[in-house]
């Protein structure tokens, strides 16, 4: 192992043979780092924390005290195999997340995207897919093979299903449980709930146009307010939007769910 002159490990660091550490990483106090684990550029390890199996970590990311990197899943098919995880660049991990490397059965590796913030005791299991500048709130928990699309926004306390899946630019609010996939814009609150419009100001925020944002409330009237049933109202929504993307998008996420989504509310501040 060569660790480059820049980097900072504290003395009572462990950093195991065959690890790859890129230039000025910092490792602190009583961490370790296990032999088949590659960190990037400019990345900190906070003290304690433990970051081990087949894990590669993109450049500057931030990684606090207590977390838990690449550990086995808990799963109970798991036999010891060389399985693995990785994570893009600028993703912040912050205080005791725990979060688990793949399984065979599901591919092999759990990928978490750039620019993400995983807040505080969240937990990611084995075999996720999660997009870039994904946040999860405090205590959000992952079952496995979740995914999660660009932007989506986690509220605290919550819990997805295994296989799951939650759209681009969704926001999930505090304390809520999902066991059906999550289309992407929208808004879902509560313990298997229903959602509630779209996400028109994480929209504003992220700088979609006026039409865009409009074009995607009429579609989402359309399908869950004014058609007797979703396939109807899918078929009206792409017949009157055929040039919006994000329309095309938002209906081909419900007409690809395996799991089914939940039923929608619709009032005029949705």
């Amino acid at each position: 192992m060569k660790i480059p002159e820049s980097c900072r490990i504290h003395p009572t660091a462990v950093v195991e043979e065959n690890a790859v550490l890129g230039e000025d990483v910092f490792v602190g106090p009583y961490a370790i780092i296990g032999p088949d684990v590659s960190i990037g550029d400019g990345c900190h390890v906070a003290p304690h924390v433990v970051i081990e199996g087949v894990t590669r970590i993109g450049q500057n990311c931030q990684i606090f005290q207590f977390a838990s990197i690449g550990a086995a899943p808990q799963d109970i098919t798991y036999g010891g195999e060389k399985t693995g995880l990785v994570i893009g660049d600028g993703t912040i991990i912050r205080e005791s997340v725990t979060i688990h490397r793949g399984t065979p059965k599901g591919g092999g590796t759990t990928e978490i995207g750039s620019r993400c913030m995983i807040m505080a005791y969240s937990h990611i299991a084995h075999d996720c897919k999660i997009g870039n500048q994904v946040i999860m709130a405090n205590v959000a928990t992952l079952g496995g093979h979740v995914e999660i699309g660009d932007h989506a926004v986690i509220g605290g306390l919550s819990a997805i299903h295994q296989f799951c899946r939650v759209g681009s630019y969704a926001f999930l609010g505090g304390m809520s449980g999902a066991n059906k996939d999550i289309p992407p814009f929208v808004k879902y609150q509560g313990q298997r709930a229903n959602l509630f419009g779209i996400n028109v100001l994480g929209l504003k925020r992220a700088g979609f146009s006026r039409q865009t944002i409009e074009a995607l409330r009429e579609a989402y009237r359309i399908i869950f307010a004014k058609s007797e049933t979703i396939t109807e109202g899918l078929d009206v929504a792409d017949n009157t939007f055929p040039d919006v993307p994000e329309v095309r998008q938002f209906t081909g996420f419900i007409r690809e769910s395996k799991r089914g989504v939940p039923a929608g509310v619709w009032n005029n501040s949705n």
